[in-house]
This record gives C-alpha cells, sequence and structure tokens, in this order.
C-alpha cells in the first residue's frame, strides 16, 4: 500500500537565510502520508510512535515542489512499519524571471526515513 502527497514551499516554510526550509517540513509531510496510509489500511489516523531513521540528503528552499511518497512494509498487530522518501520535483527558475518554473527530468530525493505507527486493535476498522 503507497501514498503520496505534493506541495510546493513557500516563503512561510523558510527558516533560515536564503530561504532555505526546515527539514522538520518534510516530517511533516511524512506523518500526513503515514496519516492517510493508516485510514486505507485500517480505517483510523493511528499514532506515529517513532522514527527509526531519517536522512536530510539535499536543501530545499522556498518555491521547491516536493512530493513525499510513503508504504507501509511490514503489519504487525497493531504496529505499521513504514518507509518514506520526499523528492524535489518542481524548482522556480528566478534566474529567468520571478516566475519560471522548471520540471525537474530527475526528482532530487532531499530526505528519506523509517518508521512506525500503531492502530490500537479496538480502532481498526478494515
Amino acid at each position: 500500500m503507497k501514498a503520496m502527497i505534493r506541495m510546493r514551499m513557500g516563503s512561510n516554510d523558510a527558516h533560515y537565510g536564503g530561504n532555505l526550509v526546515d527539514g522538520a517540513k518534510m516530517l511533516q509531510l511524512f506523518g500526513d502520508v503515514a496519516t492517510e496510509l493508516l485510514i486505507q489500511n485500517d480505517g483510523d489516523e493511528g499514532l506515529f510512535k517513532a522514527y527509526d531513521s531519517v536522512e536530510f540528503l539535499a536543501p530545499v528552499y522556498a518555491g521547491d515542489y516536493i512530493e513525499a511518497v510513503g508504504e507501509i512494509v511490514n503489519v504487525g498487530n497493531s504496529s505499521r512499519k513504514m518507509v518514506f522518501e520526499a523528492r524535489k520535483v518542481i524548482v522556480p527558475r528566478t534566474d529567468i524571471n520571478e516566475s519560471a518554473a522548471e520540471v525537474l527530468e530527475n526528482p532530487i530525493v532531499v530526505c528519506k526515513a523509517s518508521g512506525t505507527c500503531v492502530v490500537p486493535k479496538d480502532k481498526q476498522r478494515l
């Protein structure tokens, strides 16, 4: 089971010099993807218990479009092991003009993570 969300990073997401977006924004996207996966799998939003690993691999800037994908890779009694990847798929091209943008032929992986979510047995409907 897989899920995906795509969002444009705005100036309100930039927390550092040079319009750099806080890495925690990728974790927020992964949380939203995890919620969708749990709803699809269990009929309940569940709870994110822990990340096992998080790797920030490339910078994200205001104006970038990020595609976050996730997949359930193991289902336990109440636990759901998931893996996530965030990719930069569109970048602004302010070198051309202030509204130019470009779809990347090869998306750039900006973050990878794995974690565990829990859906209590009494909340599982599917």
